[in-house]
Order: C-alpha cells, then sequence, then structure tokens
C-alpha cells in the first residue's frame, strides 16, 4: 500500500510538472528565437530525472515493503505453527494412545488366532460328528426293535434325572398276567401307597420319520396325518389293554410316553382333540418334560412318606431310649441308698470301736506292753447326692 501511495503522488507530481512545462514551452515561444530554451530538452530532462527519482523511489519502497511483509510473514508463520502445534497436540497424543491399542489388538489377535483357529476345528469335528450320529440315529429309529430301545433308554435317562432310582422301587419290563394273557409295559413305576403306574414307550414314529425325509408340502401333510392316525390308533390299544387293572389301588390309567418333544408337538398340531380324545379313553400321553414333572412328583411323595416313616421310627427309639433311662436312674438311686446305708453303718462301727475298743487298748500303753501307736479312726462325714428326678416318683420302669 505504501509503494501504490508514492507512486500516485509521484505520477500526480510528475503530471504537474509536465503541464508547468507546456505552458513555459508556450510563453518560451513567442520570444524572439536567440533568446528561446530548448523546453523540449528540458522536458525530457526533468522527465527522465523524475523517472528515475520515481523509480529509486519504488525500489526502495518495494524494498522496505519486502522487508516488512517478510517479518510479518515470518511473524504469522511462527504464530500460525504454534498454535497448530497446540491445536494438534491433543490429537498426536490421541494418535499415539490409538497406535499403541491397535499393537496391543494386534498382539492379542496373533495371540488368539491359533486358538480360535483350534476351537474352529474343534466345533467343525463335533457338528461332524453331531451330523454323522442323527443320521445314524435316524437310520436307526427306522427299526421297531431300534425305536423301542431308544424309548426304554429315554425313560432310564428321565428316571435317573427325577431321582426315582433312589427313593422309588421301579422295575422296567415287568411282565403281568391278564385276562388276554401276559401284558409287559415298559415301565412300572411304584408309588409310595404301595399301587403302581404302568409307562408303555411303544409309540408309531414311522410316518413322522418319512415325513423328516419329504421336502413337498403336500407329502409332509399326508405323512403328518398318517402320523396322527398311527398315535391315535396306540391310544386305543392301550386303552383295550387295561393296564391298570394289573395292580392294586393302581390309578386307573396309563401313560403313554412319547420320546421326542417334537413327535407330540407336531401331532397336536396336526390334530389338537388328540389329548382329550386320549383322556377319555384313559390314556395320558406324556412328552419327556411332562414325564419328568409326573416322576419328580412321585419322587416327592415318597420322600414325604419316607420321612413320615423316619419320624414315627424316631418317636419309637425315643420312647425306648426314654424307658432304659429311667431304668438306669432307678439302678443309680438304689445305689445311692446302699452307699447311704454302708456310710451310716461305717459310722456307727467307729463310734463303737472308739467308745469300747480304743479305751481298753489305751490301758495296754499305760502297763508298758503295747507295741507302735494305733491309727486314728474318722467316721464318713460326706454323705451320697440325691437324685432328683421326676422318673423316679412314679418307681422305677421294667428292667431289661
Amino acid at each position: 500500500m505504501v509503494l501504490i501511495s508514492a507512486v500516485v503522488v509521484l505520477a500526480v507530481a510528475l503530471g504537474y510538472l509536465a503541464n508547468q512545462l507546456r505552458q513555459r514551452t508556450a510563453d518560451i515561444s513567442s520570444v524572439e528565437p536567440g533568446s528561446r530554451i530548448d523546453a523540449e530538452g528540458l522536458v525530457t530532462a526533468v522527465k527522465e530525472a523524475v523517472d528515475a527519482q520515481v523509480s529509486k523511489a519504488a525500489q526502495e519502497a518495494l524494498k522496505n515493503n519486502t522487508e516488512l511483509a517478510g517479518q510479518l510473514i515470518d511473524e504469522r508463520a511462527r504464530t500460525l505453527e504454534e498454535q497448530t502445534k497446540n491445536l494438534l497436540q491433543p490429537v498426536t497424543e490421541q494418535m499415539g494412545q490409538l497406535k499403541a491399542s491397535v499393537g496391543d489388538l494386534k498382539s492379542t489377535y496373533e495371540n488368539n488366532k491359533g486358538s480360535v483357529d483350534r476351537l474352529n476345528e474343534s466345533l467343525t469335528q463335533q457338528i461332524n460328528e453331531l451330523n454323522a450320529r442323527t443320521g445314524a440315529l435316524a437310520g436307526a429309529l427306522k427299526s421297531p426293535s431300534a425305536r423301542g430301545a431308544w424309548g426304554e433308554n429315554q425313560l432310564r435317562n428321565i428316571i435317573d434325572l427325577s431321582g426315582m432310582a433312589s427313593y422309588c422301587d421301579f422295575s422296567e419290563q415287568t411282565t403281568s398276567v391278564g385276562d388276554d394273557g401276559a401284558l409287559r409295559p415298559d415301565l412300572t413305576v411304584r408309588l409310595p401307597n404301595g399301587a403302581a403306574l404302568a409307562v408303555d414307550s411303544k409309540v408309531p414314529l414311522a410316518s413322522y420319520l418319512r415325513m423328516q425325509e419329504i421336502d413337498d408340502p403336500g407329502a409332509r401333510e399326508v405323512e403328518m396325518k398318517g402320523h396322527v392316525r398311527a398315535m391315535q390308533t396306540h391310544v386305543k390299544a392301550l386303552a383295550d389293554k387295561r393296564y391298570w387293572a394289573l395292580f392294586d389301588e393302581a390309578p386307573d390309567f396309563v401313560v403313554m410316553f412319547v420320546p421326542g418333544e417334537s413327535f407330540l408337538a407336531d401331532a397336536l398340531r396336526a390334530e389338537p382333540g388328540l389329548m382329550d380324545e386320549a383322556m377319555r379313553q384313559r390314556v395320558v400321553i406324556a412328552s419327556p418334560m411332562s414325564l419328568m414333572a409326573l416322576l419328580l412328583t412321585v419322587a416327592r411323595g415318597w420322600q414325604t412318606t419316607l420321612l413320615a416313616e423316619n419320624a414315627k421310627k424316631v418317636e419309637e427309639h425315643g420312647r425306648e431310649l426314654h424307658r432304659r433311662v429311667g431304668t438306669t436312674l432307678a439302678a443309680m438311686a438304689k445305689t445311692g441308698r446302699g452307699l447311704e446305708s454302708a456310710t451310716k453303718a461305717y459310722n456307727e462301727m467307729v463310734g463303737s470301736v472308739e467308745s469300747r475298743v480304743l479305751p481298753t487298748l489305751r490301758k495296754f500303753n499305760e502297763l508298758g506292753v503295747s507295741g507302735e501307736e494305733l491309727p486314728e479312726v474318722k467316721p464318713i462325714e460326706s454323705t451320697t447326692r440325691d437324685l432328683a428326678s421326676r422318673e423316679l416318683e412314679n418307681g422305677p420302669g421294667p428292667t431289661d
């Protein structure tokens, strides 16, 4: 700005001088030729002088402005650098922390990578084994005998989990003879009151297993209807066997155990009235969870019965202990009375010796025929403690 102002001032001055020179030239032109001055040369000389001064001033001003601008730029750069450094300091610290965190994560990942790989391999192997076993189980369940064995094994597991092995006397494959010949429920659960509950696990699953291998919805619905009909037929067969009539005081129903939750749930979705129909025929359809609840209830009944029996035994043992303690206390009282009689007799004997025997013995000392000095005999002053017992007021009980 200073340089521009100086140039403008010089330009104005130069214009003014040039205008004055032109006026003087016009005035001189009217003067005689001999006295004229070279006005053009003078203007040129003045112009060159002014240009030189303007150029010099402009250069000095440019130099000063350049130096000043450099100083301002340096100061501004230093200020801006300091401000930028202050602004970027937290970011730099955060970046350092982020770098350290990323390094830690990378180290952790590299350390855990091997464990994750081994875990993935183990899970993959277990999944493959599970798929193989599932396929083998599905193939095995196609056999009726295999399905029966699997159902009985499920019964064993549920009985163990419910605690019936400890609190209930149960037997598997018990054969009972009825009007229609030998009947054999898969499980007979003995109840605390001496009754028995029959459980059957021979539920038909052929249609259901075929349905699992079909993708067509129409064919699956047909097989599901066949599964429902098979279960209804089995309910009818169990009702006709009348297992509850084979045992005394047995509940008038039989439990039809379905060894899989989905087997029963899918059948109930297809035929919601299946459960009511079975109940009317005195057949209770039980899934693993409902049978578990039933057996847990029976186990609780056994626990209550055993507690009552143990309480009765404790009462009997307490009565016996009370009777025996009474006998012992009577013997102790009799012994105390004997000790008291013996102490009384002893004291009487001591009094007789002191009054009748010792005076005669002392006369021997006076005659000089005595030997050693006779020891002193003292009476017993302590007495036996009376046994205070209300049980002895009515006399001692019978002895063993």
